[in-house]
């Protein structure tokens, strides 16, 4: 097998495989939108250059090392941004064209793109298509629930144009999900959430991501602002519960919503338009949350009742990453890091060919160095990044060793652990969402689990639950474990 360096043309690299999965951002920070809660748009400012634009031979290193590094099988190259549609559809071409370059035999490429749809067209589409791409839309609900914190530079919502690049996508057949975060304007609608995707979008895949606008206290007025270069002029939020006031539950302090007085006509960027931002880049510190943050007692019922719904109609149909995280956890299987036992196996690259941690941590402490001076094995092995893999299960509080539904949640992200407990531990901001989510269907994912176990198909607890009792027979079938 020819082995040859990464910037000139040939074959497989020879190098340690390791068990990663690498976020790349072919166009950093950049976006076409203006979302209020997207933290990384701050992260511009981590690179002092006009265009932040993955170059064509750190492409070809990246595609070398990190095909080099992955095992046989499937290996998935995930491309998320910013918004990566601005790298142009010939880059995409040629990522497919170098794919089969450096691939082994025993490899095969799986293609995933994560986008706001705005800029998709047909031949986006057909491309797409062509070359199986799964491809992750980022909608947040119906029109008024979208649009609320979803908008473009002038301010202005985009559910328009991300449901017309959606509509493209399914006319030309290509693999969807719907990503949606959740935050203060739709964490009270949440069927009203899961029926629009299901019922109007025709989705079956779907993730819930929640919005935690981390932040210090002296930072908190300019994080209200938005985390772009510019914020557009305010705007009504019009009947989604966007402007009411809600507390963060487990500590944290947050200030009204997008109607407080930070948002006034009066303000800065009212009538006169868009002011500059004072530039203020998104980092995992402080003890504060945006208005626009999710409240942890809001994000629990969110999953609650979308759970309800679909364990009573949809087991089968609809996929929701989070309910098929929780079951895959029951069989010792963790397929998403942010309830896994621990970090590490999930780092990010930006455009230049720098590698961080993970794609929550893109910040300067947590730099391992650029893929192209050192492989992904020498990077994961930096005292940096064995300290980060480290500390989620290391600094697991007390609190989270006696809860029950440790082996569902495994304390969250570490991102989100800054509520002080009266021990003085730091537990997730979303503990109590997270506990009484797991909780709740903990019984039914037992049920699921059990008619695994015994060769049945998991959608039978649709029936099951209908039934006031199981008869004898059936909880012979559903005992408690294998013998």
């Amino acid at each position: 097998m020819d082995h040859t360096a990464p910037g000139a043309p040939g074959g497989p690299l020879a190098r340690r495989r390791l068990p990663l999965s690498v976020v790349a951002k072919p166009t950093g920070a950049a976006c076409n939108l203006d979302c209020q809660y997207c933290f990384f748009l701050s992260k511009e400012l981590l690179y002092d250059v006009p265009r932040q634009l993955m170059r064509e031979e750190t492409l070809r290193t990246y595609v070398a090392e990190y095909l080099a590094a992955s095992g046989d099988g499937e290996v998935t190259m995930l491309w998320q941004g910013g918004e990566p549609t601005l790298r142009g559809l010939p880059f995409y071409r040629e990522v497919v064209r170098l794919c089969e370059v450096y691939r082994r035999p025993g490899q095969k490429v799986v293609h995933a793109l994560q986008t706001n749809g705005t800029l998709i067209d047909r031949q986006w589409a057909d491309f797409l298509a062509e070359n199986d791409f799964l491809v992750g839309v980022s909608l947040d609900g119906p029109p008024a629930l979208h649009d609320v914190y979803r908008v473009n530079k002038g301010g202005r919502g985009t559910y328009a144009l991300v449901r017309r690049g959606w509509d493209i996508l399914q006319e030309a057949g290509v693999r969807t999900n719907v990503l949606c975060t959740v935050h203060h304007a739709n964490e009270a609608h949440p069927l009203e959430v899961y029926r629009h995707f299901r019922d109007d979008l025709g989705a079956r895949y779907l993730q819930f991501i929640p919005i935690v606008e981390r932040v210090n206290a002296a930072d908190l007025a300019r994080a209200e602002l938005g985390w772009g270069r510019r914020r557009p002029a305010p705007r009504r939020a019009g009947g989604t519960g966007a402007g009411s006031t809600g507390g963060t539950g487990a500590g944290g302090t947050r200030p009204g919503g997008p109607g407080g007085p930070e948002h006034s006509p009066g303000g800065p960027g009212g009538p006169g338009g868009p002011e500059p931002l004072v530039p203020l880049m998104y980092q995992q510190s402080g003890d504060h949350v945006t208005s626009r943050s999710v409240t942890p007692q809001g994000y629990g019922r969110f999953l609650t009742e979308i759970f309800h719904e679909w364990v009573s109609h949809d087991v089968g149909t609809v996929f929701v990453q989070d309910v098929d995280s929780a079951l895959s956890a029951l069989f010792g299987i963790h397929p998403t890091c942010v309830h896994a036992p621990e970090c590490g196996a999930n780092l990010a690259m930006e455009f230049n060919g720098d590698v961080y941690a993970c794609d929550h941590w893109v910040e300067p402490d947590w730099l391992l160095g650029n893929v192209r001076d050192a492989s992904f094995a020498t990077l994961a092995a930096t005292p940096r990044m064995r300290a980060f893999s480290a500390k989620k299960r290391a600094q697991l509080p007390a609190g989270c060793l006696r809860c029950p539904v440790l082996p569902l949640c495994h304390g969250g992200c570490p991102k989100d652990r800054f509520v002080r407990t009266a021990d003085g531990e730091e537990m997730n901001y979303l503990c109590p969402g997270y506990r009484a989510f797991y909780t709740r269907i903990l019984p039914d994912l037992r049920t699921m689990a059990r008619l695994i176990q015994v060769g049945r198909a998991p959608a039978e607890i649709m029936t099951l639950r209908q039934r006031p009792r199981p008869d004898r027979a059936e909880r012979l079938a559903l005992s408690t474990q294998e013998h």
